[in-house]
């Protein structure tokens, strides 16, 4: 359940609001002034804020400002003004989105799932692991090392991602092959060692003397982060 800020000095509006919000499935927080605003961004790290312009003290201009010195939270302005300036001056301060008062509730919470699903998309694209000079992208089952990608197979990723997420340690086969293969292996089965073979001479096209696959017998294969 995503929690949601809102802020504005129409305590109506914001009870109305409250209650249809709460109603679609939202956790809703609601702030009366600026700088009550700011406290809770910090205190209850909301997923999206709904902020109103025109406020006394501070306007949410002035909010959303001391917010982006701060905090990356999505943004959404409320604004009964239609002067296109005001719009294209939150915008320009990092404003994710805009909506004119009076308007449907309705639209108001598709802008507002919108958003939620922007940030997400977002966020996901840009999380990865990292060891030295690699990078792996889940999102993607793309890896890098530096600015070359290495043209891994799906297999060969998810081998290599086991491998780095416990770097130094040794991973057995029987653990790789239920996360690389979604499956057990059989007797006789080879088809870890043949996918390890593949994936060290792809490491080594671009990673040699830097990274290496060690093979410890009998028990399984360990990633190691060479010393420079």
């Amino acid at each position: 359940m995503h929690t949601l800020l809102l802020v504005d000095d129409d305590t109506r509006l914001l009870q109305m609001l409250q209650a249809f919000l709460t109603q679609e499935g939202f956790c809703v927080l609601i702030a009366t002034d600026g700088a009550q605003a700011l406290t809770m961004v910090t205190e209850f790290a909301p997923a999206l804020l709904v902020l109103d312009y025109m406020m006394p003290g501070l306007n949410g201009i002035e909010v959303l400002a001391l917010l982006r010195q701060r905090h990356a939270v999505p943004v959404l302005m409320l604004t009964a003004r239609h002067d296109d300036a005001d719009r294209i001056k939150g915008l320009d301060m990092g404003a994710d989105d805009y909506l004119a008062k009076p308007f449907n509730a309705r639209e108001l919470v598709a802008r507002i799932r919108a958003i939620l699903r922007r940030t997400q998309t977002r966020q996901a694209l840009t999380q990865h692991l990292a060891l030295g000079d690699l990078r792996l992208f889940a999102e993607q089952t793309t890896a890098y090392w530096q600015s070359t990608p290495l043209a891994l197979t799906h297999t060969e990723y998810r081998l290599l991602e086991i491998l780095v997420r416990q770097v130094g340690y040794v991973v057995s086969k029987d653990e790789m092959a239920l996360y690389a293969l979604k499956r057990s292996l059989t007797v006789f089965d080879r088809s870890i060692d043949v996918h390890i073979g593949r994936l060290r001479t792809k490491l080594d096209e671009v990673a040699v003397g830097c990274l290496s696959i060690r093979t410890v017998r009998a028990q399984g294969y360990q990633l190691l982060l060479l010393p420079a």
